[in-house]
């Protein structure tokens, strides 16, 4: 009887702990909602063009080998292509219809027809012709995706950086006149507009959502390749971590950014004399002397050709 009453106890004090456990895990469920909720914007950022392009007559064409063209793409790719491809679409701003899959499906889909393509125009000469000719667009359809996706990130981060001392003064005077950071954010990505003022939004929601400034912040240096904006974002963690005044930093990065763009135009400018050179001396250049010396050349030729 004692035997039954220890065992019986033993398991009363274990049954308490495994509801205390549970009871603490549903009044702290801070963690998992902030990596649910991150996600939760990561998936729509992600997935929004999508929605709002709908499905294309191509897309519809290539649906029965879709998964098909996606495993070939994935079988020449690196392993980590998904995650490469999606920061390369965060860089990019996640354009209308581009998500990891689908641009994977489009390097299968061109890789096949392209090579097709180009060995059936090879197919007029040798055999060797054809291979050469089917290699060769096998890898123009493959890495063609990449391509326009880099170029449209490049673009955007070119967007992104003659926009940031604009933005920078307006945060600036938003805080000297009292608003706080996170109002001034909230503000300057409400009455601007273009990538940099996206970016805002995206880091005011992941603030509101549970994650840190400093996290956000680096979140939105990590999305983007534009160095001023990753040198801003490390002055301002830096800043709250040491208690320096927010506006003081923005005044410095300001001025400091106003300077840079004042330098990367004054150094475009300085590169067009350069850039001339080349279209003046084979396109200019050619047709002022036909135009200079070609009648005294005639002239020439008629006189010699009259004795």
């Amino acid at each position: 009887m004692g035997i039954l009453l220890l065992v019986g106890g033993l398991a009363s004090i274990m049954a308490a702990i495994v509801l205390v456990v549970l009871a603490l895990r549903r009044e702290n469920p801070s963690a998992t909602g902030v990596a649910s909720g991150l996600a939760a914007i990561e998936s729509v950022y992600a997935g929004k063009a999508v929605t709002s392009a709908g499905t294309s007559a191509l897309d519809r064409l290539m649906a029965p080998v879709s998964h098909q063209l996606l495993g070939l793409a994935q079988r020449l790719s690196p392993n980590n292509v998904v995650s490469t491809m999606q920061h390369r679409l965060d860089m990019a701003g996640n354009p209308g219809g581009w998500t990891a899959e689908r641009i994977l499906a489009y390097k299968g889909l061109g890789l096949v027809a392209c090579g097709l393509a180009f060995g059936a125009v090879g197919l007029t000469g040798s055999v060797i012709n054809c291979l050469i000719f089917g290699l060769v667009g096998a890898l123009i359809g493959f890495f063609l995706p990449d391509l326009l996706l880099y170029n449209a990130g490049l673009r955007r981060q070119e967007m992104i950086t003659a926009a940031l001392p604009d933005i920078l003064d307006l945060l600036c005077v938003s805080v000297e006149a009292g608003l706080g950071f996170d109002a001034a954010l909230h503000r300057v990505a409400r009455n601007t507009t273009g990538p940099l003022a996206g970016e805002l939004a995206r880091v005011l929601q992941e603030m509101q959502i549970g994650k840190s400034r400093e996290g956000a912040l680096k979140a939105l240096a990590g999305r983007t390749s534009v160095e001023e904006l990753r040198s801003f974002v490390s002055a301002l963690v830096q800043a709250s971590d040491l208690g320096i005044p927010i506006g003081k930093v923005l005044r410095e990065q300001a001025k400091e950014m106003r300077i840079k763009r004042r330098q990367r135009a004054e150094e475009k400018a300085q590169k067009i004399p350069v850039k001339i050179t080349v279209p003046v001396i084979f396109c200019i250049l050619p047709t002022l002397f036909i135009s200079v010396i070609g009648p005294g050349v005639i002239s020439i030729s008629r006189s010699f050709g009259a004795h």
